[in-house]
């Protein structure tokens, strides 16, 4: 079991004085940041690593980027006081076999944090390139992984400019010996950790405080407040926590008038002038990026008419449609199912059962559409190829991300329960990382109504 670090010990005592009522989370200094990134990353190189290598039977993975054109696995890989690669990184790791520690190199003129030893000795090879190729024979592999990958542009990192001359400089007996490292980049980027799983609900928890703060009449006037100021006050409350978001945040409305529902409008059409008004359906799009994690959550808000102390029956119902579609997806995680599997199965019994459903979820973690099997894209409900194609593993995370269609007598038309909430993965099944909504919020909250 890997030890807990003094750091994430003090950001779980923070949160243990919050309670998720409270709307100004308690957020780490820059440096405590840092310490906890790179503890973090430390145990996943020393003790990740490795496992996966093994797994994908690759004994050698060179990862080579240059400053401000970072390959996205890289990026994960630099310590907390690395912002950038610097002139060209090279990353080697290799592993000896016999169950001895992998050799961990930087080939440059310094050490990449603690753990990377810096093996060019500019006065012996004054090329780079040369330092690499001496190393690679040294080492003698079986495989050179290197990322190029068809399915995955997070694991296509390597630029063209880049291959090319690695080519030209490492010995043509060597050439044979290169293969794809897709799997082994989904992999390190898809598997979640212990220590990462101790701060990861936390994490979530901020998102969620976040968007319950937004869907409060602290923020919402009905009759005055448009939809844009919500999404600019998302913007405005991340950057005062000091925090980053990997996506511009999107509100929408749904109401009793003759509009259809129509996904581009939805998240990229929507006109953002709408003033919200009493008996509006509003839902948000929205995730943070902390600590090098990321969340993706969509809600639902209720606007009171003024003779209303609830948010009527048949929204409630269609709300509790959109949970019975999650709990469908969730059951068909298991270990070894591709993506695609996952998502047929899901929409069949849903079909089953009388639900209009649409499947879009995606993993989630180091990035916000993150690597891993994607099990359905909202305009692709048959399967996706490729990334769909790929098997769940255990210890990975998910945005389970999907809409129930129901019907609205009282509006004569048909709404969308649109929801996400970010999950996890391991031997023991399925949970939600900080729960998810089961209540559409009311606004404004009267005493003795609950939004969550």
């Amino acid at each position: 079991m890997s030890r807990i670090s003094p750091v994430l010990l003090l950001f779980l005592f923070f949160f243990s004085k919050n309670t998720f009522s409270q709307s100004v989370p308690i957020i780490l200094t820059e440096r405590e940041r840092a310490m906890a990134v790179d503890d973090i990353l430390e145990d996943r190189i020393e003790n990740l690593l490795p496992t996966l290598m093994r797994r994908e039977g690759i004994d050698m993975w060179v990862i080579i980027s240059r400053e401000y054109n970072e390959d996205p696995v890289m990026k994960t890989m630099l310590p907390s006081t690395w912002l950038s690669a610097r002139r060209r990184t090279v990353m080697v790791f290799f592993d000896p076999g016999a169950g001895k520690p992998l050799d961990k190199l930087a080939i440059a003129r310094y050490d990449v944090g603690t753990l990377l030893k810096g093996e060019w000795d500019i006065s012996s090879n004054p090329d780079q390139w040369d330092a690499l190729a001496k190393v690679i024979k040294e080492k003698n592999p079986k495989k050179i992984a290197l990322n190029f990958s068809k399915n995955y542009g997070h694991a296509d990192g390597l630029t063209y400019n880049e291959h090319e001359e690695f080519l030209q400089k490492l010995p043509k007996d060597f050439h044979s010996k290169i293969v794809s490292a897709e799997k082994l980049a989904v992999g390190w980027l898809e598997t979640r950790t212990e220590k990462e799983m101790v701060i990861y609900p936390m994490i979530a928890r901020i998102s969620h405080e976040i968007i319950e703060e937004a869907f409060s009449e602290k923020v919402i006037q009905p009759g005055i407040t448009t939809i844009d100021d919500v999404v600019w006050f998302l913007r405005q409350r991340v950057t005062d926590l000091g925090l980053e978001t990997w996506f511009h945040p999107t509100i929408d409305i749904q109401r009793a008038d003759d509009q259809k529902f129509d996904h581009l409008r939805t998240f990229s059409k929507r006109p953002g002038n709408q003033v919200i008004l009493p008996g509006d359906l509003l839902h948000c799009d929205f995730g943070i990026t902390y600590l090098r994690l990321n969340t993706d959550q969509q809600q639902h808000a209720y606007i009171l008419k003024p003779n209303e102390t609830e948010v009527p029956d048949y929204l409630k119902k269609a709300f509790s449609t959109g949970n019975r579609l999650q709990d469908i997806l969730v059951s068909q995680f298991k270990s070894g199912k591709t993506g695609n599997q996952i998502l047929l199965d899901a929409l069949a019994q849903a079909e089953k059962e009388g639900i209009n459903g649409s499947i879009y979820t995606h993993p989630i973690g180091s990035h916000g559409h993150a690597a891993g099997p994607t099990i359905g894209l909202w305009d692709q409900q048959k399967g996706v190829k490729g990334p769909g194609d790929y098997p769940l593993y255990e210890n990975t995370a998910y945005s389970i991300e999907l809409n129930a269609a129901v019907k609205i007598d009282e509006w004569k038309k048909t709404i969308r329960i649109m929801l996400e909430e970010d999950g996890y993965f391991d031997k023991t099944g399925f949970r939600f990382i900080n729960g998810r909504q089961k209540e559409i919020f009311v606004i404004p909250r009267l005493l003795g109504n609950v939004g969550k």
